[in-house]
């Protein structure tokens, strides 16, 4: 049986993909920082997902959280990193852009770097973050979310570098949702909203075939083609 890590799976994509997961006959723990959402989650599959209440922002204990993970499961083949948050902030609130940078650069970063190094140590792995169609241009409704989501994307495909230069079996799979129908989705004027479970079916169907960047949906790959090419007088004005 496999064993699966999702950090950040409390809600949203997180959760559903663990149910996936769970359902699929896989043995998932999870971590979020709503206690009530763990035990929520924990009564619902009769005490056999394993949870922990952990808030990635609290890097000075994100180790001993994660290594207490490892321990109980014994080995891991697959790590999802599922966490973030994000807000509307064109007026560079410093407090929003704060809590966005340590959630999204320094909380996952920390992660990124305990699992790869665990991986390293255990000989194998598959490490999934998942960052945002937001990472390929800035984003001046949300400038340090389409920056932390720009970060978490180039520290994937530098691990991924990493791997392969040093001939590890290790898998780095980048996948990057459009709109999908969570809290994160914020704005008007929304487009190609994905039900949750859709999005988490097709996130599923690439880590089994370990892929390196994933569109979620589909069909984003288009707008993500779009994005690298279109030029600045255009980003302006969206």
């Amino acid at each position: 049986m496999k064993k699966a890590i999702i950090i950040g799976g409390t809600s949203g994509i997180g959760r559903s993909l663990s149910q996936i997961l769970f359902d699929n006959n896989w043995t998932v723990a999870l971590t979020g920082r709503r206690t009530e959402l763990l035990d929520e989650i924990k009564e619902n599959s009769k005490n056999k997902i394993l949870t922990l209440r952990h808030d990635i922002i609290e890097t000075d204990i994100s180790d001993i959280k994660m290594e207490s993970l490892f321990q109980k499961l014994g080995t891991v083949n697959l790590v999802v990193i599922s966490s973030g948050i994000s807000d509307i902030n064109q007026k560079l609130n410093w407090e929003i852009e704060n809590e966005i940078i340590q959630t999204n650069v320094n909380g996952i970063a920390k992660i990124y770097e305990f699992v790869f190094s665990k991986f390293k140590k255990q000989g194998y792995g598959h490490l999934v973050g998942i960052s945002s169609i937001a990472s390929i241009r800035g984003n001046r409704h949300c400038p340090s979310y389409s920056a932390s989501k720009a970060f978490q994307a180039n520290y994937l495909e530098a691990l991924r570098c990493i791997a392969k230069n040093e001939r590890l079996n290790i898998r780095v799979t980048d996948v990057q949702p459009g709109f999908v129908n969570t809290p994160m989705a914020k704005g008007n004027g929304l487009f190609w909203v994905a039900p949750v479970k859709k999005a988490s079916a097709q996130i599923y169907a690439g880590i089994l075939k370990e892929k390196k960047k994933i569109y979620i949906t589909k069909r984003w790959r288009l707008i993500a083609w779009i994005m690298k090419i279109a030029p600045n007088w255009i980003l302006e004005k969206i």
